[in-house]
């Protein structure tokens, strides 16, 4: 396994990171476990979760991906072995704390409350803005509109609220998720001006069928030392190759919940799809591995985060490490980046 350090801290964490979203909706708690002690065993010491998981998030899920892995902490007593990243969701539905706003002090005291007992552990190491309260583009969508009058909370009050869970030990790092460039530089800048708690990480999307985090996040990502947490690196699973040619295996994510799983159904999918699998045919290399290791081989990359819903998508995943990118190879993915750029923003 490689390592990279999380921002500028000591946090040695893997550059695989284990996505959790599944557990409890598409995977049991029995098939949780076995991914977290493979992971382990692996190497990997980078755990990603949030409170909405499971996905698609649903009232009666709420929570569940959380609660699986504090069942494991407690069976394994293992917890000192990770490095566990979770998130505090944005404007969501009437479920979660009645929805709106959740970034005031009492809702994100309940949330983290609320995270620690379902984790069964004291702390989390890394806690992060699940999304923006303010309107502004995420989860693929085009086209910003401005609106005045917005009631959203002031970042320096948001820093404050998690210098408060700092200061009490619940959590160790922070980290913003589906972030603008304007809003990181806006954290960061107040971090520093008010000697609040500093970003560290930003989880936002990054695959080969996505590659705009490059346009203006890279930057700042290498200047200031606050790495890119890199989720939905296969693209839901295209990049796995298993949806080519129109098939929709059985049990897979466009099987179970198609209209939920729309990100990646654009015009070009499929044709940028079918360039990248010939590219890893023609050099022995398998697509999803290849796509997986020229996120890893990024400068402003720190981890690379999976999300395997079978213990051999697991191990492919992680066996990503373990291959080389040829020059060529590198050189003909930008190819194909040229011809169909950015097919799935």
């Amino acid at each position: 396994m490689n390592y990279k350090k999380l921002g500028n801290t000591d946090l040695k964490v893997s550059t695989i990171c284990l996505g959790t979203m599944t557990w409890g909706e598409q995977n049991t708690q029995e098939e949780g476990f076995e991914q977290m002690d493979y992971a382990l065993d692996q190497g990997v010491n980078f755990w990603d979760t949030a409170e909405l998981y499971a996905v698609p998030p649903r009232e009666e899920t709420y929570g569940h991906t959380e609660i699986i892995i504090g069942n494991w902490f407690k069976k394994t007593k293992k917890r000192e072995k990770i490095i566990l990243a979770s998130k505090v969701a944005g404007p969501m539905r009437a479920y979660l704390r009645g929805g709106g706003n959740n970034y005031s002090l009492d809702k994100m005291t309940e949330a983290v409350n609320d995270s620690l007992k379902r984790l069964q552990t004291d702390y989390i190491d890394l806690y992060q803005l699940h999304w923006p309260e303010r309107n502004t583009n995420m989860f693929g969508r085009l086209g910003y509109e401005h609106k005045e009058n917005e009631s959203w909370n002031k970042f320096e009050d948001v820093l404050g609220n998690l210098k408060r869970f700092v200061d009490d030990g619940k959590i160790r790092e922070v980290g913003l998720s589906n972030e603008t460039p304007w809003g990181v530089s806006k954290y960061l800048e107040l971090s520093k001006e008010k000697n609040l708690p500093r970003m560290m990480s930003i989880q936002n999307p990054y695959s080969l069928l996505n590659r705009t985090y490059e346009v203006g996040l890279a930057e700042i990502s290498i200047r200031d030392e606050i790495g890119l947490l890199a989720y939905s690196p296969l693209a839901s699973g295209y990049l796995s190759g298993k949806y080519r040619n129109n098939q929709i295996p059985k049990n897979s994510r466009i099987d179970r919940d198609p209209d939920f799983w729309t990100r990646y159904a654009k015009p070009n999918t499929e044709k940028a799809v079918d360039a990248y699998y010939e590219i890893a045919n023609k050099h022995g290399l398998d697509l999803a591995q290849m796509s997986l290791k020229f996120l890893e081989i990024q400068p402003f990359v720190s981890s690379v985060i999976i999300g395997a819903t079978t213990t051999e998508q697991l191990k492919t995943n992680i066996e990503s490490v373990n291959i080389n990118l040829s020059n060529d190879v590198i050189k003909e993915i930008n190819e194909v980046q040229k011809i169909y750029p950015n097919p799935c923003p």
